[in-house]
């Protein structure tokens, strides 16, 4: 029983030490923590991620302000080009195509915005970005909790990465605990495993 025990607590203490690396490794990469002028002239591509969709089929808040931002930076001349990632109703719900109709309701070209249909996590995301679609720089645009991990990813392709955030002061002190926190905390360990060591394939369903 001791032994049990032993192994048991040395297993949890590798555990946290292993989140709070991978955390560390995320939030503290050069990429994300280095300046964060943005030169518009290097860039030409806005990445919007999908944030989830309501049970009746419409947006969530936080993708419906990602969405809102690209739209603003297209408008302002900032971008030519807008890239909906997401999930194509394989999953759940069709995100993209979402993403792609408000921004075209809200003045942006048809052709000015493309959907990647394949996007189901943020890793496959980034991956594509750049094997997919040859992105060599980009801006990406999500809530706060979620950038690190993105331009991590990003970076990791490849990809020269700039970020700009869509918060809503409802959400940007607690937010939600789970999704904004813990299980950000986690995706961040995950996604140092991927990245360091097993380097997958995106899924592509």
């Amino acid at each position: 029983m001791k032994i049990f025990t032993r192994i048991s607590s040395s297993l949890i203490i590798c555990g946290i030490l292993a989140a709070v690396l991978a955390n560390y490794i995320i939030l503290f990469h050069p990429s994300y923590t280095g300046t964060h002028e943005i030169l518009f002239s290097q860039y030409d591509t806005v990445l919007v991620f999908g944030g989830g969709m309501e049970s009746d089929g419409t947006m969530s808040d936080l993708q419906r302000l990602r969405v809102d931002k690209a739209v603003e930076l297209y408008h302002e001349a900032k971008v030519s080009k807008l890239i909906m990632t997401g999930d194509d109703g394989a999953h759940r719900f069709n995100e993209v195509d979402a993403m792609m109709q408000y921004a075209i309701e809200h003045g942006v070209p048809e052709t000015a915005v493309n959907v990647d249909p394949h996007g189901y996590n943020t890793y496959s995301s980034c991956y594509r970005a750049s094997h997919e679609y040859q992105l060599e720089s980009v801006i990406v645009v999500s809530q706060s909790f979620h950038l690190p991990r993105i331009v991590y990813f990003c970076s990791q392709q490849g990809i020269q990465t700039a970020y700009i955030t869509a918060d809503d002061p409802a959400y940007s002190a607690l937010g939600n605990l789970w999704t904004m926190h813990i299980r950000e905390m986690l995706a961040r360990v995950k996604g140092v495993w991927q990245t360091q060591f097993t380097r997958p394939a995106p899924r592509m369903y």
